[in-house]
């Protein structure tokens, strides 16, 4: 049988396929295979595929045992790609049930060789290791830590300028991502040291043209030296020739998946432990060789062990399409390095559903075998396939073939603002040619493209690509031509298809902020085309929470919203609180996720709604809001004084009766939605509620409201404070009262504020009798002249009590 070799990434299988087919001195096509996406070299006497990404994945579901191959390789497996992993779980469940006789082989230069033997065990014997030390020639490390405000473009420069001046060879550099590349390149255009030398600086990177990759590969001509500017694709899958010297900036951009808003965002880390021994690695593979690091050694005790595997930090939609195509409903069924984590793998399921690739049970959908067959992500293959159905297969290709790729339109290196988000924009350069064509990377025309896209810069290689892989999937997936040239109009409806979850409605407010489908907000530049827009179709996010960056995005309109996702709108009836009016409030909405389509107001409300939702405002506000009258306000202190005393009276603090609402106050609220309404309501009364009928009497024998005191007068109570209640009487009103007033039945005496003509307390006691034995005189010598019209008699326990002055002129 042929032998089916997977490779992590396109460039590295071509390079491993040409490689080989060299050895044997034959063409690639012969012997020796590739199928890459949008290129494929296999023949008849083809005995080894090299294959990378979802290939494998598409030849397991057309022949899901594989019948045409006695061995499958996976190759570079450190690099724990998702579609690795997944493909050794498949092979290895098509091993056990149905080709035991199939060889499964794994490998790598930094494995963990005994945890692989683990899982491809057979029975209970693992797996055989072979192990090969192959061959490294010594390498001297520098380490040449950014100088204090240097950017990493210029330490980098810096560095390679030092190399080719000091060091022989060609020079790899390993840099985080194309941006990087292209203005570290900047940086060596026209300078004399790579001049003299006469040093040719190459970039190197998985979505280069072929010819371009091949020129970086190759080994330089005679008489110069090569630079390649690479990211992390020639960490170990590649041999480039001639290379003796090795610049790390000790950086990687990795995916990290955000699930709130189905986001798959490449943040620039630094690099593992692994990582950065690998590209060491590569100075020493043909003779002595140096390895410059822009690090601090001392920060090598901070780095990461291995880098993370893939499938714990990456969207999971499209393992779990392919995982659905194969039957598997479960990923824990299969054998796993890192099982995919069950929230994202839930999440991404839930994705699937809402694209139609997947029924309500879990199971494929004819739609969802039409995605997987597609050498796209599921939602683009969603978007094509219903854009060929509705006769824009044209357009389809092409808003696929830019989210494919990276992006045209690019930022300038200081320059200020955001490049423009709109995608249709976008369409119309893929379709424009002259002016778009001859914009090159790093310049602008003032005309043409970049009339069209405000002045941004475009990056022709990008958008050769676009165009090339348009016109692939156009071709292998032709659809009937759209009755109109000029549908730019649809790339919002149809981008809404795809990315059903960023369909985004303009929040109120001059800013330009957006909510979206999920939930999750969103803002755009001001000076935007699409920063004035109702609805959006957002394809690609930036930043962080609360408020992502639209990076790509397309206009829409309220009827395309009805059209494309009317069958997903929930109707619902709230009732809630409105702020505003301080009332509870009916609402009839029409919801698409996190957005409102349509809102109206409901006057017949459930009267037990309602009431439920106005004693939830009353515990939200707190019960000591509550409009307390100053009658209800003092009932509620002298439950509060009966509780003290005796526990078997009820609790009316506040968190107590907050749990309590519906039995107090919910039988008196009938009828009211407004906050002000409450102030009708007997709020003594319903406390009352609380204690049964047959105790109620108590009360007011127990914590009566008022005393009536010797002059005659009934006086209230002030229980403040639950521990003594307060009298304030007039001195003159208690003459001959002999003993300290009591409550809860003479265990509590009342604290007496005795006051003067003026009602300003000259004494406050519990020991009535003490007073007038004592402190009185004192307090009569000080204001019989200041009052001399109020009786202060020698003898206050004889003297007649009065709340009335002398007349005047006695």
């Amino acid at each position: 049988g042929r032998i089916v070799m997977l490779e992590p990434r396109r460039l590295a299988a071509r390079a491993a396929a040409s490689y080989m087919a060299r050895l044997l001195g034959e063409s690639v096509g012969e012997s020796i295979g590739y199928r890459i996406r949008g290129d494929t070299r296999v023949s008849a006497r083809t005995r080894v595929e090299v294959v990378t990404e979802g290939v494998l994945a598409r030849l397991l579901s057309a022949d899901p045992a594989l019948e045409s191959y006695g061995m499958v390789i996976f190759d570079e497996f450190h690099e724990r790609s998702t579609h690795a992993d997944l493909g050794l779980a498949l092979v290895l469940e098509t091993q056990m049930q149905l080709r035991p006789e199939l060889r499964v082989l794994v490998m790598s230069a930094t494995l963990d060789g005994d945890a692989v033997a683990a899982l491809l065990a057979s029975g209970d014997a693992p797996a055989p290791v072979v192990r090969s030390a192959g061959r490294m020639f010594p390498i001297t490390t520098h380490y040449r830590p950014p100088r204090s405000g240097d950017r990493l473009e210029a330490s980098v420069a810096r560095v390679i300028r030092e190399a080719v001046e000091t060091d022989i060879g060609d020079v790899l550099v390993f840099l985080p991502g194309a941006a990087e590349q292209r203005r570290v390149g900047e940086r060596l255009a026209g300078d004399s040291v790579l001049r003299s030398a006469h040093a040719i600086v190459h970039v190197l990177h998985g979505s280069m043209p072929m010819a371009a990759q091949d020129a970086a590969l190759a080994a330089a001509p005679s008489g110069t030296r090569k630079i390649v500017l690479a990211t992390s694709v020639a960490e170990t899958s590649l041999t480039i020739e001639g290379v003796r010297v090795v610049i790390d900036s000790g950086l990687s951009r990795l995916p990290r998946y955000e699930p709130r808003v189905g986001m798959t965002r490449l943040d620039t880390v630094r690099v593992s432990r692994a990582s950065a021994d690998q590209r060491r690695g590569r100075a020493g593979r043909t003779a002595p060789g140096v390895c410059y690091r822009i690090w601090d050694q001392h920060e090598e005790f901070g780095f990461q062990p291995a880098t993370r595997p893939e499938i714990l930090d990456t969207d999971l939609a499209s393992l779990a399409l392919e995982l659905a195509d194969a039957g598997i409903h479960d990923p824990t069924t299969l054998r796993w390095l890192d099982v995919p984590r069950a929230g994202p793998f839930a999440g991404a399921r839930e994705l699937l559903a809402l694209l139609g690739a997947i029924d309500e049970r879990g199971r494929v959908t004819a739609h969802g075998k039409q995605m997987a067959a597609l050498p796209l992500s599921p939602r683009l293959a969603h978007l094509l396939l219903l854009a060929r159905a509705r006769g824009h297969g044209v357009l389809g290709a092409e808003i696929a073939a830019l989210l494919e790729e990276r992006d045209i339109v690019r930022r300038q290196f200081g320059s200020a603002g955001d490049p423009p988000s709109d995608l249709a924009l976008r369409v119309e350069v893929v379709r424009q040619r002259g002016a778009a064509d001859r914009t090159h990377a790093g310049s602008t025309d003032a005309t043409g493209t970049d009339a069209v896209l405000g002045g941004a810069s475009i990056d022709r290689d990008a958008l050769q690509r676009v165009r090339a892989v348009a016109v692939e999937l156009q071709r292998r997936f032709p659809s009937r031509p759209s009755a109109t040239s000029n549908d730019l109009h649809d790339t919002g409806s149809l981008l809404a298809l795809a990315f059903p979850d960023r369909v985004a409605r303009r929040r109120p407010g001059d800013a330009p902020r957006f909510l979206m489908r999920n939930g999750a907000g969103a803002t755009i530049g001001r000076h935007d085309a699409l920063a004035d827009s109702e609805w959006l179709a957002i394809a690609e996010l930036d930043g962080a929470a609360p408020d992502y960056r639209v990076v790509r995005a397309a206009s829409l309109t309220l009827d395309d919203v009805k059209e494309a996702f009317a069958t997903q709108f929930v109707r619902e009836e709230t009732v809630a609180w409105h702020e505003t009016s301080r009332a509870v409030r009916g609402t009839r909405r029409t919801m698409l996720g996190a957005l409102v389509i349509e809102e109206s107001v409901v006057t017949d409300l459930p009267a037990e709604k309602v009431r439920a939702e106005l004693l939830a405002q009353v515990v939200r506000e707190g019960v000591s809001l509550l409009p307390w009258s100053a009658s209800a306000a003092a009932m509620r202190a002298r439950l509060a004084f009966l509780h003290r005393h005796d526990g078997s009276w009820p609790d009316v603090s506040d968190d107590t009766l907050a749990t309590s609402l519906d039995a107090w106050l919910g039988p008196h609220v009938d009828g009211k939605r407004k906050w002000s309404d409450l102030a009708q309501v007997d709020l003594g009364g319903a406390l009352l509620s609380l204690v049964p009928w047959e105790r109620r009497a108590a009360v007011d024998r127990l914590a009566p409201s008022h005393l009536e005191v010797p002059s005659g007068s009934r006086i209230a109570l002030d229980y403040g404070d639950p521990e003594s209640p307060v009298l304030p009487v007039k001195l003159q009103e208690v003459f001959g009262w002999t003993t300290t007033p009591t409550l809860m039945g003479d265990r509590v005496p009342v604290t007496l504020h005795l006051l003067s003509p003026a009602q300003r307390p000259v004494q406050v006691t519990r020991d009535l009798a003490g007073f007038w034995r004592g402190s009185y005189f004192e307090v009569r010598k000080e204001l019989r002249g200041r009052y001399p019209r109020h009786p202060w008699p020698e003898d206050p326990l004889t003297a007649p009590a009065t709340r009335r002055a002398k007349p005047r002129g006695t």
